[in-house]
């Protein structure tokens, strides 16, 4: 069972976030987001899967549990006996995997439920006096947006456009929720910290792109972006609003800048291959370890 914890929990998270370094950028935003996304959930699931596997085992193998459920500890220790520190060192990895995935998740929760105080439920684009500019979305149904009077005074009628523009199309692609699986992911395994950023990246290019369909230029979009990252303050949401996080601001308005990108090779398929390989290894440990009982329960 041990190459099955080796693959799922040390070598495919790396390899994947590798893969998303080197070949995310190449696809369009809006697919790149949510392939990323679902193969960093999907290698996050199956690592800590077969963390549940190996601890299972490591239970599996005390004799008084073989006495209990009648079969033989010591075959089951054999298994992986050359190794025999994965079962316990799994056991400790478990815990430090799911309890930050936990905390993560209900934090997700906290923000989102913080953010939808900003709206009143009626309209569509709300505005609330505060003289800091923020504009940003509200997942719900239906999502709001919220733009401050502080973001209205900051850009001309054609950059708010744009703006909004942005926001709506977080909302129509549900962008928060790709966000969040990322970052709960990155929670359970360390080795996808990268990725997790890169999708929160990759979200606001996407919003970027439609927001440039909407209002027919990317310039403006470009000048609409710059602008309110200037004058931007924190936002109170989940980070999906049109100024985003500072350092990302120059590439944004640079590939707004340039023609769009349009994906000529599969690129997404390696870090998905990789993501389904994961969860298949794991699928294959986990008949493995039922074997295994079935053949310590026979030797009883």
């Amino acid at each position: 069972m041990f190459d099955h914890f080796l693959w799922s929990v040390i070598v495919a998270p790396v390899l994947v976030s590798i893969t998303v370094r080197l070949l995310a950028d190449r696809l369009p935003p809006g697919r790149a987001a949510r392939v990323v996304a679902w193969s960093a959930a999907a290698t996050a699931a199956a690592s800590i899967a077969n963390l549940t596997l190996f601890t299972l085992k490591a239970v599996a193998q005390l004799p008084v549990v073989g006495a209990l459920f009648h079969w033989s500890a010591g075959i089951v220790y054999a298994d992986t006996a050359d190794v025999a520190w994965a079962p316990t060192l799994s056991a400790v990895l478990l815990a430090t995997s799911v309890i930050p995935a936990v905390v993560k998740a209900r934090r997700h929760r906290r923000v989102l439920a913080e953010a939808r105080r900003y709206s009143d439920g009626t309209a569509t684009v709300l505005t609330i006096p505060d003289e800091r500019p923020q504009a940003f979305a509200v997942p719900g149904r239906p999502g709001r947006i919220v733009v401050t009077t502080g973001m209205r005074a900051h850009l001309d009628d054609i950059q708010l456009d744009a703006v909004i523009a942005h926001e709506r199309a977080h909302l129509d692609h549900s962008h928060h929720r790709l966000v969040a699986m990322a970052d709960i992911a990155s929670a359970a395994h360390p080795a996808l910290w990268w990725v997790a950023r890169h999708v929160g990246y990759l979200v606001e290019r996407a919003a970027d792109e439609q927001a440039a369909q909407a209002v027919g230029s990317r310039r403006t979009v470009a000048q609409a972006i710059g602008r309110a990252a200037l004058g931007a303050a924190a936002a109170p949401g989940l980070g999906l609003y049109a100024a985003g996080r500072g350092g990302a601001v120059p590439q944004r308005v640079a590939s707004l800048l340039a023609p769009p990108r349009s994906a000529t090779a599969p690129w997404y398929l390696p870090p998905a291959l990789l993501a389904l390989s994961s969860l298949v290894w794991t699928a294959e440990a986990a008949y493995d370890l039922g074997e295994l009982l079935v053949k310590a329960s026979g030797a009883q």
